[in-house]
Order: structure tokens, then sequence, then C-alpha cells
């Protein structure tokens, strides 16, 4: 028997690669000639790189400026001329030393992270889009790569998306010819505008701890942005699928470095090499630690279910808890849900032994399957 276990991370407990691990462990003592492999995925958010790691690309370190402007040690993925970096890593939440700071936050770290891939002779970048502590339109992100935003008197303008209130002017300086040759992707499910009700401050901001005012102040910051790049290139992406992901990075790299938004389950799987693991396979096993409406509209389970099911493979999912009626998991083709909250209904337990129940669903699995064939 072969059965891939292509699952995402369970955020706060195990590494998407520990997910597997422990659930090959209990397919084993059921099954023990079973070929377990493991396909470690993710969405484009935190656990990306590892993701990467796991599925053979190195790690090259780097020291970025962090969302507050201190330095961070993050890194990005590479394969050939491949690079992949993770902005959750370089400029998200979990980066932030003081607190939230819903107007200040940048997203130069993550430039610099793409800088340094380039700058090592990568041709081709994936960006990892999600858990930013900004929304600063993706400012940041293109001053690291040669861009210049100031002000009326000519000077640059502060960090975070409430200096661009003070922006006067563009100028793109380095920014064409340090990418000059280079692909940019953006891995994201996220197909908010970049502005208005919709938009990346009206509804990611208060995440960040943006109060109503600092929406409306971030809101006009953003527009007077729009406007500049819009004069600066000639084009308006304001309004594309995708411009609010990352607090609107997706808009500052779709416009001034020229990258396409993708589908990050999509991308990921692509890159990581899902669809060559499944010749031959009897079961796909995917997973995260919550599955609910979100994960309906392309997270990285379902993904990996869509891939599966082209292949004619069933597929299984395992997470720490669901609220998916039993009516909607069956009709997105998942032939068995196990949730680790049936299990061990206390959270916090539940996510403190979420390795060891995850054997325990191993081994369930494993019956299944032997009973199934």
């Amino acid at each position: 028997m072969r059965v891939v276990v292509a699952a995402d991370k369970f955020k706060g407990s195990l590494t998407a690669a520990e997910v597997a691990e422990s659930l090959g462990r209990g397919l084993r003592r059921v099954v023990p000639d079973v070929e377990v492999v493991r396909v470690p995925v993710a969405d484009g958010g935190d656990g990306t790189l590892d993701a990467f790691v796991s599925a053979g690309f190195d790690l090259h370190p780097v020291t970025v400026s962090g969302p507050d402007g201190e330095p961070v040690s993050t890194a990005y993925a590479r394969r050939g001329d491949v690079a992949v970096v993770e902005l959750a890593d370089a400029s998200g939440l979990s980066r932030l030393r003081a607190g939230l700071a819903p107007l200040t936050a940048s997203t130069h770290g993550t430039g610099e992270a793409i800088l340094a891939a380039v700058e090592a002779g990568c041709r081709e970048v994936v960006v990892g889009l999600g858990g930013s502590a900004s929304t600063d339109g993706g400012a940041g992100l293109v001053t690291a790569l040669g861009a210049r935003i100031l002000d009326a008197d000519g000077r640059p303008v502060p960090p975070g998306g409430a200096g661009l209130l003070e922006a006067a002017s563009l100028d793109l300086g380095s920014l064409p010819d340090r990418l000059d040759g280079v692909t940019v992707t953006l891995a994201s499910d996220v197909d908010n505008p970049l502005l208005g009700p919709e938009g990346s401050a009206a509804v990611y901001g208060p995440q960040k701890g943006a109060s109503p005012a600092d929406v409306e102040l971030l809101e006009s910051a953003l527009s007077r942005w729009a406007d500049l790049v819009a004069d600066a290139t000639g084009r308006d992406l304001r309004d594309a699928p995708g411009a609010g992901a990352a607090g609107g990075t997706g808009f500052g790299a779709m416009a001034l470095l020229g990258a396409e938004i993708r589908s990050g389950a999509t991308t990921v799987l692509e890159l990581v090499g899902f669809a060559d693991a499944l010749p031959g396979t009897d079961l796909v096993v995917t997973g995260e630690g919550s599955v609910d409406e979100q994960s309906l509209r392309g997270k990285a389970p379902f993904g990996v279910l869509a891939g599966a099911r082209a292949a004619g493979l069933p597929t299984v999912i395992v997470c720490g808890r669901c609220t998916l009626t039993p009516d909607e998991v069956t009709a997105a083709g998942v032939a068995r849900l196990w949730a680790l909250s049936d299990r061990e209904p206390d959270p916090a337990r539940s996510m403190s032994r979420a390795g060891p129940l995850l054997e325990e669903v191993g081994e369930e699995i494993g019956r299944w399957l032997l009973a199934t064939r």
C-alpha cells in the first residue's frame, strides 16, 4: 500500500512535516509495510518556508528589517533559480516585538528578502502572502528594491501605511533594473481589492489592531498611494482581485514588480511536486488545524483534494477541529474526516497532545483503508 500524506501545519501545535510524521507512525502500526510519502504543503501563509524545505529546497538565511524596523532573521528557500519568500516570516504579525502597529508596520523586510534572492542569482521568486502585520500597500517592499516614495519636500515618507498620507511622488529608481529578467509570483488565496468595504484596510486592518479611525486613515493613505502608482506606471490596479492581499502588498507587487497573483495552495502544490507523488497511490491524506468555510475557498487541504480527485484518488482529511457540516464535507468529495476535537474536546489539551492524537488517527486510517480495499 502507498499513502501520500500532504497536510498543512496545525497552527500552534505541529509543522506540516510533523503532522505527516505523526500520521505515518500510526499508519505503520496497523499496516507495517505501508509506504508513506510525505508531501508537506501550505497556502502561502506561515509555514510556507517549512513546506518547501521539507520538499527538498535549500534554506538560505538572511537578516532583514522586521515590520517594526528591528532586525529579524528570516530566510528564503531555493531550488535551482527558484526562490520562495514567506512574507509572514519576514514581515508578519509574529515579528512585532512591542505589540500591534497598524499604522507604522512595514513590508520592507520582505523586499529585502526578495532582493537577497535576486542578488544570489534567482530568476523566479515566489512570495507567499499571508499573516502580514502591515497595511502599507507594499510600499515598504518596493522601497527595499530601489523605489523612493517622497513627500512634498523631497524627503522619504515614514514607513507604514500612515506614512503614505505624506506621499507626493514616486521614483522607481533602481527597481526596474534590479528585477530585469526576474519573474515574481504571489501565492495568495485572497481576492480582495485594495480599497473600499472589501479592501485591505476595512477587512484586515482591524485584525492588525486598527481602530475605526485608523481604518479611515489607512484607506485615505492607500488611495493616495494608488493614485501615485497609477501616475507612475500608467496602470491602475487598485480594483484587481488580490490587490488587497497582505495589507495591499498584492497591489504594490502587481503594479510595480509585474507580479502575477495565483492560488497559494495551487502554487505550492506545483512547486513541491504533489502531482509527481500520486502515481501508484492508494490514498491521499490531507488536513490542517482548522477546517471551516475559509478552507472551502481554496486553502491547502482542499487544493490537495482537488488534485487527488483529478487523479481519481480517494482523499481523507484530518484536522484539529471542523466547523463544516457533514453534508458540506461529503459534497466537497471528502471520503472521511477525522477531527482531533472528537477525541479531546479541550482545545488546549488537543493542541498540546496533537502528535499522539494524530498517531491514533493514523491507526484508524490504516484500519479504514484495510476495510475498504
